[in-house]
């Protein structure tokens, strides 16, 4: 049962919406009493609620005519009437225009309850699938496969998705090997449960440890209450272990077992849980290598190698390059509302370059030049890739060792403070001046420190 959910109760009567909400709290939902049906109408419009429980005959707007507001507005949440004996036909019509379901009075605490219970059940499932549609409408769109190569891994993952078998991914940094988890969860029959990512490389692996198997209360000092772990949280969906390649000899032994197992044990904890899950681990090293060298277990690399998805770096598809400064371009275009286009020398700029940091570097390079351009066409010089941008900096300074990074920092950092100088410190306007939202602005300055 859905624990900790918003629930308004509309009664005139203040004993009765009393009682309602005193059984509903000793469930652990937050219950709002409303008075009056105008009352709770502004407040579900205002603040949202995850179910409404109202009496149906009331002075003013009756429960009916508020189940019709509702309905108008905010289709999504349920609303229960609360009857008496003679009115069920009425309700039972209700159902029919809408409402969730009905109680007649005296209502029995319990299955006033339950009741609720379902409907919070059935919101849960609207949001969870409302989320689902967003994600998957974006989903597409993130994978940008022109080149031969890439569509060929698309169609690998495409027959491997479906199954329950575990996939490992392969590839350099930066070239999108989380999309490709997401794809390979969202095209299984999984897909309506939990999809959990954890980074190996990015926790310690005390840290890691809990956060992959949970904790039990007092397991450790700032433990003070029991924790489920990314192996709990998926369970029935697909777990993605990135960096799977980074965690020790020891600790992968851990791994081994919930893996090749299914069962896991708390931090602290001495109680076996079992878990459905279908791994996807991913690295950028090479994993044979460190399997024959001792710094992989064998056994764990067969368990996560069933079936093997290596994605090209970018370099090698160049097919891809344009077709992804594109849809790139699309993105700022969203969040800025201003429409960019890439100029012949850009494009030429873009194929030429050989993208070391892989598609997040081609990312990285077209949010850039949407900053540092000062018209709507973005130019070679904005992107800052080819090698005369470094010349001129060893020219201007004498032969710099400063990296290439460091020189497109640089470079963005002087056209921000440009934009803030020509605006006299206004934010909002330096943004409006430069093209970009003011959050994109704020990140900037944050990381480069203007």
């Amino acid at each position: 049962m859905s624990t900790g959910a918003r629930v308004l109760i509309v009664d005139d009567e203040p004993k009765m919406a009393r009682a309602i909400a005193s059984a509903l709290e000793r469930a652990g939902h937050e219950a709002i009493v409303c008075e009056d049906a105008e009352t709770a109408l502004a407040d579900a419009l205002h603040r949202g609620a995850d179910a409404v429980v109202t009496d149906w005959r009331m002075e003013g707007m009756d429960g009916m005519e508020l189940l019709r507001r509702i309905q108008a507005s905010r289709p999504e949440t349920p609303v229960i009437l609360v009857t008496a004996y003679g009115d069920v036909p009425s309700a039972v019509a209700a159902m029919r225009e809408g409402a969730f379901d009905y109680v007649t009075k005296p209502f029995d605490n319990e299955e006033l309850r339950e009741i609720v219970a379902r409907a919070l059940e059935l919101t849960r499932l609207r949001r969870e699938n409302q989320e689902l549609r967003r994600e998957l409408s974006g989903h597409d769109a993130d994978i940008v496969a022109d080149s031969a190569s890439m569509k060929a891994v698309l169609g690998l993952v495409e027959r491997a998705a479906p199954s329950s078998a575990p996939v490992l991914i392969l590839g350099e940094s930066g070239t999108g090997k989380e999309l490709v988890a997401r794809r390979i969860h969202f095209g299984s029959r999984r897909v309506g449960r939990p999809y959990v990512a954890v980074n190996c490389k990015a926790l310690a692996e005390s840290v890691l440890e809990s956060e992959l198997f949970g904790h039990e209360r007092g397991a450790f000092t700032g433990a003070v209450s029991a924790r489920a772990g990314c192996f709990e949280r998926a369970d029935g969906g697909t777990l993605f272990l990135d960096e799977i390649g980074e965690v020790s000899v020891s600790f992968q032994a851990k791994i081994l077992r919930a893996v090749q197992e299914g069962e896991i044990q708390r931090v602290g904890g001495n109680r076996t849980i079992y878990v459905n899950v279908r791994i996807v681990a991913a690295t950028n090293r090479d994993l044979d290598k460190d399997v024959s060298e001792g710094r992989f277990r064998e056994d764990l690399f067969f368990r996560l190698n069933v079936i093997p998805v290596r994605i090209p770096p970018l370099r090698e598809r160049k097919d891809d390059v344009l077709p992804l400064a594109r849809h790139f371009l699309s993105i700022q275009a969203r969040t800025s509302g201003r429409l960019l286009r890439l100029s012949d020398a850009a494009e030429k700029a873009l194929v030429s370059h050989s993208w070391p940091g892989n598609v997040r570097e081609l990312a990285n390079a077209i949010e850039r030049a949407s900053v540092l351009t000062r018209t709507d066409e973005l130019r070679a010089e904005d992107l800052l890739l080819v090698s005369g941008a470094l010349e001129s900096v060893a020219r201007d300074e004498g032969g710099s060792s400063e990296t290439l990074q460091e020189c497109l920092d640089r470079a963005a950092a002087e056209r921000i403070r440009e934009a803030l100088e020509a605006t006299g410190g206004r934010r909002a306007e330096a943004a409006a001046r430069l093209g970009i939202e003011r959050t994109t602005l704020f990140r900037w300055m944050k990381r480069l420190g203007v």
